[in-house]
Parts: C-alpha cells; structure tokens; sequence
C-alpha cells in the first residue's frame, strides 16, 4: 500500500512540475537584428538580464587563441559612462549580483537586480554593447587576470587538463577549432596587438550577432521601450560568417599518455567524439552517461568502487558543442590497480550497453533523474534567462526550455543501445592514459 501512494505522489508530482515549468516567453528582432526574448514571472521582485553572443573560442583566428574568454573579462573594465573598475560597484550598490562564461560556441554575460533596476541592468549592457573602453591598460591587466585563472584552473589543477580538455581535444580534432581550449595559450595574448583586440569587438559585439533576454517580475511593454530606446539605435555589423570545418571519421583507436605534476593517482579514460548538441543521439548519450555513472547506483560504480574495489572513482560526462561533442568516460586506480585492469572493467559495461537493453528499473531512473533536472535548471529567473538565450543562440529554437524534456522522454532502451553501438567503439576513441609527472632522478 505505502509503495502505491508513493508511486502516486511521484506520478502526480513529476505531473504538476511539467506543468508548473512551463516557460511562457515573447521573443522579437529590433530593426538592428538584435534578437530579444522576454519571460515575465511577477511572483518576485527580482529580475534578470542577460546578453549571449554567438562567438566563442571556436572562432578565434590561428595563432589569437583565448580572445573569446578574454573578452569575457576585459568588457567588464568599463565605458565611455562607466569608469574603470566601478562595472561590479555599481552593481553591488544596487542589491545586483552579475558574472559571465564562455564556451567553444557563445559567451554570456548577465545581472540579476531588484526588478526596480531593470532599467539600470538594460542600460549597462547596452554601454557594454555600444562603446566599451578597450584600452592597453585594461588589456594588460586582464591579461594577469587570465594568467591566473590558466595557473588556478589548469596548470596547477589535479586532473585539469582533463575538466578543461587541453589533454584531450587536440587528439581528437585536427582541423576544427575545438582542438584548442577555450582559456587559450598565453603566448597568442602576449603577442596580440590592441587593435586586434579592438577587431574582434567590432567583428563580434554586434547586435545582429547578440541575444538579449529578461526574465523575472515587469511590465512587457515597459520593457519593451526600454529596449528600444537603449538597444535600438545601436548599429549592426557586417554578418559573421560561421565556422563550418568538417572533420574525417576517427576509424582507428588514438592511444595516448600525459602526464599532470599535480595527481599521485593515475587515470584511464576512453574519450569519443560525438555529434551536435542539437543531434537526437546527443540526448541519447546523457543518458548513457548517467547509466555508466550516474550516482553510487551507476553501473561503473557498483561494478568499479564497491564490487571490485579497483577504482577510487569513476567518471563518464558527455561535453555537448553546437558542432561536434565530447564524451568522456573513465576512473581513477585504486591502490595497485593497473590501468589495464581499469580499461577491461570500463569495456566489459560499455559492451553490455551495446548488446544488451538496460533494464526496466534503470530506464525509469533515468526518466525521473532527466525530469528533475528539467525542474532545476528553470527553477529561478537566472537559469531561465541562461536556457532562453542558449536554446535560441545554439539551438535556433527557443520553445526548446519548454519541449527539450519531451525529447528524453521519448528516447526508448533499444535507442538507447543502438546509440551505444554506434559511438562507443574501441577503433573510435582515444584511449588514455593519464598519469603522474615521472620524478627526475
């Protein structure tokens, strides 16, 4: 009886959440191109706005690697009307909070104010947009800043080069850009001059190549006017032409040793390239990711951590890009664990996943684990306004926050082992080792 009433309350639950999460949003282009999306959700006086732009590592020219992350720190120097150092002052002043990221594909940049700053979030972007100060003095400082976070992040990290791929992509991509890291070389900013500095800004920071969007507690056509009057007069650049660099099939297994000063304890990973975040199998491939090791119930771990006792951990995290996708799966030895033994335990489950339909128990697992995530991710105005701008930036369709979880929920065991079978082959993969700097005799 108790297990009926909680498979009830979980029904009626995983029910009302679908409902509950529903997005509604008004989306329009001004005149300039600029691509605007609008969710109002007066339930609190809170408010977010955001701006993505469509230029990311991937489109940093050969030998200028990591403009597109720089950028992401240097455009928070100030402008014409912002003094320098004051853009995180005035924010805080105003009971704000605000941060930015970059990825192979976008960058973006957002506040998150009381909703009677909406005016002040839509202004400050529209200065970021319209005429940042771009200056050697700002280039230089920021210049340190990334230094810093390459050596925090990177360098000095255990494990680093693996959580930021500088270990693993140029294995795996020889033409397309996605072989160098998105924090790039500090030898390629060194070398920059400001006026490439300034090229880029011109090339990229168009409206016409931007999503904005505000999500939280306003009045649409208020806010609309807002838009115009700080956005609208802003002028468009020159189309930007994107990357479209095919890559050959990997049809024999790349094997592979680096080394990391930073870890005692060695790793096996088995890295495979898969398609388009916008392709079908990529939604296939999180949950295969998630059966492999999706918690202490994951198959990888029961089998790898508490069974055999051979891996300290395990791992499996599939990096979804607008061209091309990673997919990652591996453990860490335990005591003195080979990691031959490691890769055999690793294989003897991917093998499982391609010949054989998971089970009932962990198929439902996964559907519960996908809705709950879907809850989460449009849980508060910033996220909303995160996945709005992602989905109409990368995706080319933003109704995607509201159906994305339709798409999981109608992938089916047999897809998910056909999926297996065609991307997680041995002659398809880098096979890694991964290992602790030898100590100098």
């Amino acid at each position: 009886m108790i297990k009926t009433i909680s498979a009830i309350a979980t029904c009626l639950a995983l029910s009302f959440s679908s409902v509950a999460q529903e997005v509604d949003f008004t989306e329009y282009d001004l005149n300039n191109g600029l691509h605007v999306i609008l969710h109002q959700d007066n339930s609190a006086p809170v408010v977010t706005v955001g701006v993505m732009y469509h230029v990311g590592a991937k489109d940093e020219e050969k030998g200028r690697t990591g403009f597109a992350h720089f950028f992401e720190h240097l455009l928070f120097e100030g402008t014409q009307n912002i003094e320098r150092g004051e853009w995180f002052n005035i924010v805080a002043a105003h009971g704000g909070s605000n941060n930015a990221n970059t990825t192979q594909d976008r960058t973006y940049y957002y506040e998150t104010f009381p909703s009677n700053n909406l005016e002040l979030g839509l202004w400050m972007e529209s200065e970021r947009m319209l005429h940042p100060v771009i200056n050697q003095i700002g280039v230089d400082t920021q210049n340190e800043v990334v230094k810093e976070e390459k050596r925090t992040r990177i360098d000095n990290a255990p494990y680093g080069k693996i959580i930021y791929n500088t270990g693993i992509t140029p294995y795996l991509f020889q033409k397309h850009p996605y072989k160098n890291s998105v924090i790039g070389t500090m030898e390629d900013l060194d070398a920059a001059q400001l006026d490439e500095f300034k090229a880029f800004f011109k090339k990229y920071y168009g409206p016409n190549n931007a999503t904005l969007v505000v999500t939280g507690d306003f009045n649409t056509p208020e806010t609309k006017k807002l838009i115009e009057n700080y956005f609208g007069q802003i002028k468009a650049r020159p189309a930007v032409t994107r990357v479209n660099i095919k890559e050959a099939p990997i049809t024999k297994t790349i094997k592979a040793t680096e080394y990391d000063n930073n870890i005692q304890i060695p790793a096996k990973l088995y890295v495979y390239r898969t398609p388009s975040m916008k392709d079908r199998d990529a939604y296939v491939l999180e949950m295969i990711s998630s059966v492999l090791t999706g918690g202490k119930s994951s198959r990888l771990y029961k089998k790898m951590v508490d069974q055999e006792k051979t891996a300290l951990q395990v791992l499996a995290f599939p990096r979804s890009q607008e061209d091309y996708g990673t997919y990652v799966v591996g453990a860490l030895a335990l005591g003195e664990t080979s990691l031959a033994t490691l890769g055999k335990s690793i294989d003897e489950e991917i093998s499982k996943l391609r010949t054989t339909l998971i089970s009932e128990k962990e198929y439902q697992k996964l559907q519960n684990e996908f809705e709950n995530q879907f809850v989460n991710a449009n849980s508060s105005m910033e996220g909303i306004a995160a996945s709005l701008a992602t989905y109409h930036t990368l995706y080319g369709n933003t109704n995607l926050i509201n159906k994305e979880i339709e798409i999981y929920r109608s992938i089916t065991r047999e897809e998910i082992k056909d999926v297996a079978n065609k991307y997680l082959k041995e002659n398809q993969r880098l096979d890694l080792d991964y290992l602790p700097t030898p100590e100098k005799k």
